[in-house]
């Protein structure tokens, strides 16, 4: 009878472990919107030299007013101002069947300083198309934003 109880207890341990470590793997929309908020965590700590790292090989922006610029071109940008930082926060996230793809789109603020170094902050909707690589590891395929009035 002890052995049984030692057998029972030991399953329901080892099936709690599995449960939390499914709980901490997110995936489909869930997983989007954690390497959405990696992404932001890292730009908000390292501006633009960790916003170009999250960025597929082949992977593009689509630049507000026009242009595409692809991530060898953004790595060449030169390094964000002192001061300026880009925050994001996703809206909303779904992820293909295949388990491959998927997006997220969500508001932003961008603030900078004008020429007379004076604060300034730009309002305004993004979309990143998600791409799992060949390694494992997901990066944006696609980025786009444009600009929109403040939120009142």
């Amino acid at each position: 009878m002890k052995k049984s109880a030692v057998v029972l207890l030991f399953l329901a341990s080892l099936l709690s472990s599995l449960s939390l470590a499914q709980q901490k793997s997110p995936q489909g929309a869930d997983l989007l919107v954690q390497l959405e908020a990696d992404f932001a965590k890292a730009v908000a700590e390292h501006g633009h030299a960790a916003f170009v790292t999250y960025f597929a090989d082949d992977g593009v922006e689509l630049d507000d007013g026009g242009g595409v610029s692809t991530r060898d071109m953004i790595s060449k940008q030169p390094a964000w101002p002192e001061g300026t930082s880009l925050t994001w926060t996703p809206v909303k996230a779904d992820m293909a069947a295949s388990g491959d793809l998927g997006y997220t789109y969500g508001n932003y603020v961008f603030k900078s300083k004008d020429k007379e170094g004076k604060p300034v902050t730009a309002y305004g909707k993004y979309m990143s198309v998600w791409k799992k690589q060949r390694d494992g590891s997901w990066k944006v395929a696609v980025d786009m934003g444009n600009s929109s009035p403040a939120p009142k």
